[in-house]
């Protein structure tokens, strides 16, 4: 394997393999300063993307980076640093399920501006999201429900049923993903 090439990740879980990986990051973050992280800028250099450094909204990057390395026949958005391009992505999702696709306004509903991240569970007030650049960081954070654009899932990942995964509220609102 050369350098920054990623093989999908070998794990057990009940989780999508694309959630799996996704969890297996947490804790990613950008670097301070002039710097970039060199694990977020090989992400873009494996998807053949023109992406100087990691200041640059990156939750769509993230997604992409998950998606392609555990679902590598899925086609992904033409604009997929774009946060609301992923509200386009495979398949509606009419009940979020652990790996949905979750895309959420920011700024105000009109705005080009939105985050990208995936359904880990839900209270009565906020949808549980592990996505890239909350806070600069890969983690999981609260979002308002009232934010919530759509939900999404990968065209060539097996359909799931069942009922959302409900979730004890313990967190802060995420409001602003920068």
């Amino acid at each position: 394997m050369r350098p920054f090439e990623f093989a999908p990740l070998q794990v057990k879980s009940a989780d999508p393999p694309w959630l799996a990986a996704a969890r297996s990051l947490i804790g990613t973050t950008e670097t301070a300063g002039a710097a970039s992280n060199p694990v977020i800028l090989a992400w873009a250099r494996a998807l053949g993307l023109d992406y100087a450094h990691d200041g640059i909204s990156w939750c769509g990057l993230f997604m992409a980076h998950v998606m392609q390395s555990q679902l590598p026949a899925e086609p992904l958005p033409s604009k997929l640093l774009t946060a609301r391009a992923w509200s386009r992505f495979g398949n509606p999702c009419p009940v979020p399920q652990p790996g949905a696709i979750m895309t959420f306004w920011r700024g105000s509903r009109q705005s080009w501006q939105g985050h990208v991240g995936l359904y880990v569970g839900e209270d009565a007030t906020a949808f549980h999201i592990l996505g890239g650049n909350q806070g600069d960081a890969v983690n999981i954070r609260r979002f308002a429900r009232n934010r919530f654009l759509a939900a999404r899932w990968p065209k060539t990942a097996p359909a799931l049923a069942g009922a959302p995964r409900i979730l004890r509220a313990d967190g802060r609102f995420s409001d602003n993903e920068q």
